[in-house]
């Protein structure tokens, strides 16, 4: 049977786990509305994969056993798991949590030995990317349904065409309405060893893909700044103190009126500027390191 499924979606467990350089507050979709998102998708296959973390999973079975509508949804074990050079790797099938910090073939390492399979995901964003490592992993994300920068995805399928590797799409959801935004089809029999074994044999295709609307990815950007003062003075001090003001000002108005007229208009002149960004790192020959290095003159450069 061919099973719709939902390979990349977070909810509140993901909270706290980021990483250092991230704020605590990652996502607001709580165990409740994340099973009736999925019901509503139609989806068969749920994995959340909440980041350097499977707390949650126990959670969301206990409250399926509990609710009978969602019997058909079947949901299982994954971790989205932070490297030691801030590269994200998706993990199935696993029985316990990978730490975060480890060398990407360590991860790896602990992956086979618990039976899983690795999906690299959003590999060419300009942050938390494997890039060309990304063929280390048993699959490769070839779309995700936030990498609105859209260059980033483009980059991916280029890769992913001249290297032949086994995609897969990712709507790496954060809000509610996104679960099941790309979708795949596993053709499997409904279990955790069957799905995997599946995934393993490259029994899967991707069947639908869209992007997070603009609504929805400031709904995102709300929920985060609006419960993360302490850690954006935290940031701006250790990579930004020259903006230091500037950036509490901003902050301070943003309050104010937070789905204002201004701030959507921020975020569209924002998202014009990742694009030229991710252009020039992943088609013009940009050193990607210039992103993660945080120097706010040379990031300004970029999206010049």
């Amino acid at each position: 049977m061919l099973l719709r499924t939902e390979l990349h979606c977070h909810n509140v467990f993901s909270n706290g786990n980021v990483g250092a350089l991230e704020p605590i507050h990652d996502c607001n979709v709580t165990i409740s509305k994340q099973l009736e998102q999925a019901y509503m998708a139609g989806l068969d296959v749920l994995f959340v994969t909440n980041h350097n973390t499977i707390d949650g999973y126990k959670q969301m079975l206990e409250y399926k056993k509990n609710h009978q509508k969602f019997d058909a949804l079947n949901v299982y074990p994954a971790e989205e798991v932070t490297t030691n050079n801030e590269s994200h790797v998706l993990v199935y099938g696993l029985d316990h949590s990978i730490k975060s910090g480890l060398s990407l073939h360590e991860v790896l390492d602990e992956s086979k030995k618990q039976n899983a399979i690795t999906i690299a995901p959003h590999p060419f964003s300009l942050l938390d990317a494997l890039r060309e490592d990304s063929i280390h992993c048993d699959l490769f994300e070839v779309f995700n349904s936030s990498n609105v920068d859209v260059y980033s995805n483009l980059k991916a399928e280029k890769f992913a065409n001249e290297k032949g590797l086994n995609v897969v799409a990712g709507s790496d959801s954060h809000v509610q309405s996104t679960i099941g935004r790309s979708t795949n089809l596993i053709d499997s029999e409904n279990k955790l060893d069957d799905v995997i074994n599946a995934m393993k044999h490259q029994k899967i295709t991707i069947e639908r893909t869209g992007y997070v609307q603009p609504k929805e990815a400031l709904e995102h950007i709300r929920y985060k700044i609006e419960n993360s003062a302490f850690f954006i003075d935290k940031y701006t001090s250790q990579f930004y103190p020259r903006a230091l003001w500037s950036i509490k000002l901003l902050y301070k108005l943003y309050m104010v009126d937070p789905e204002g007229i201004f701030w959507n208009m921020f975020y569209r002149m924002s998202i014009s500027a990742l694009k030229r960004i991710s252009k020039k790192i992943n088609f013009e020959g940009y050193d990607h390191r210039l992103f993660r290095e945080r120097n706010l003159v040379n990031i300004l450069k970029m999206a010049i």
